[in-house]
C-alpha cells in the first residue's frame, strides 16, 4: 500500500527538498489588486515584500479543483494520500482538501490539520514523507504526526499588529491596544488560531524571551529540531541563529521564512522560532 504526501505552499519547503522526498505541493494565492499569483511559483519572496510596500495584499486558498486534479493523478501510483495543511483556524485550505478527497473515489485521502503553518507545518510534512518512504502504513503515520503535536512549539512577533487585524487574524481591539502601547506581543497558535501569548515592550526582549523558552525545553536533553523564521530579515535571522546556537548547542537549527501568504498577514519584519522534539 503506497502513500503519497501532499502539502500546500505555506509549509515553505524548498522545491529541491520536495523533489528529493517526493512531496507534492498545492499553492495558495496572493493578490495585489486584480492580479493573482501562485505562492512559491509565480511570485518570489523578494518580489512580494517589495510589492507589499506599495499595496496591501490579500490571500486566497487553492481552488478545490486543483486538489481533485492532483489526487486523481496520484491515484495512478498510490493507494492513499496524506494531505498536510496549515491551520484550519486561519484558512479553508484543509477543508478544501477534505472536500476534494470526498470527490475522488480512486484514492483514499487523509487530511491532517497541522494547527500551525510555515516551517513547523513542514516538520509534519517531512516526517510523513520519511515514514511513507520507510513503508509505514497510513494509520501509523497519522498517529505519529499526532504525537508530534505534543512537543511542537512556535512563538513569533510582528512589527505592526494591524496586518493581522486587517487580515482578520487578530481582533481589532488587540491590534489597537498593541499599537498604542508600542508592545511586541509574543504570538502563538492555540486551538488553531493566533492569540497573544505575552506582552513584551521591545523586539530585543521578545527575542530573548523566545530563546529562554527554547532553552527551557532543551534542558530536558531530548534532541530538538528548531527553525528561525523571518519576514524579509535574512541578516537578522542569521545573527539570531548564531546566538541561539551558542545558547543551545544541543539543538539542530535551520533558517526559514514567512512567505507571501503568511507574510501578507504578519507584515515585513516579523520574526519567529519554532521547534519540535525529534
Amino acid at each position: 500500500m503506497k502513500t503519497a504526501i501532499v502539502t500546500d505552499s505555506t509549509s515553505y519547503i524548498p522545491e529541491a527538498i520536495r523533489k528529493e522526498h517526493n512531496i507534492h505541493m498545492i499553492p495558495l494565492q496572493v493578490m495585489f489588486g486584480n492580479d493573482s499569483y501562485e505562492e512559491e511559483q509565480e511570485l518570489s519572496v523578494e518580489e512580494f515584500y517589495q510589492k507589499a510596500k506599495e499595496e496591501f495584499p490579500k490571500t486566497s486558498q487553492p481552488p478545490i479543483g486543483e486538489f481533485v486534479t492532483l489526487y486523481r493523478e496520484l491515484a495512478n501510483d498510490y493507494d492513499h494520500v496524506i494531505s498536510v495543511h496549515l491551520s484550519s483556524g486561519i484558512s479553508g485550505t484543509l477543508q478544501g482538501a477534505m472536500q476534494a478527497g470526498e470527490m475522488v473515489e480512486e484514492i483514499q485521502v487523509h487530511a491532517f490539520d497541522s494547527e500551525i503553518s510555515c516551517a513547523m507545518q513542514g516538520f509534519y510534512v517531512l516526517k510523513a514523507a520519511e515514514l511513507a518512504k520507510a513503508g509505514m502504513d497510513v494509520d501509523s503515520i497519522m498517529g505519529e504526526l499526532s504525537k508530534m503535536k505534543q512537543s511542537m512549539r512556535a512563538y513569533f512577533m510582528v512589527e505592526d499588529l494591524m496586518h493581522l487585524q486587517r487580515g482578520g487574524r487578530l481582533s481589532g481591539a488587540q491590534a489597537v491596544i498593541g499599537g498604542l502601547l508600542q508592545i511586541k506581543p509574543l504570538l502563538i497558535f492555540e486551538e488553531k488560531v493566533i492569540i497573544p501569548f505575552e506582552k513584551i515592550r521591545t523586539r530585543k526582549k521578545a527575542m530573548k524571551r523566545i530563546a529562554d523558552l527554547l532553552q527551557e525545553d532543551a534542558l530536558s536533553g531530548e534532541p530538538i529540531r528548531a527553525t528561525v523564521i523571518h519576514a524579509n530579515r535574512p541578516e537578522e535571522a542569521r545573527q539570531w541563529l548564531t546566538e541561539l546556537e551558542k545558547l543551545c548547542p544541543q539543538v539542530d537549527f535551520e533558517i526559514s521564512y514567512f512567505g507571501p501568504v503568511i507574510g501578507a498577514h504578519l507584515g515585513e519584519g516579523a520574526m519567529g522560532l519554532g521547534w519540535v522534539k525529534k
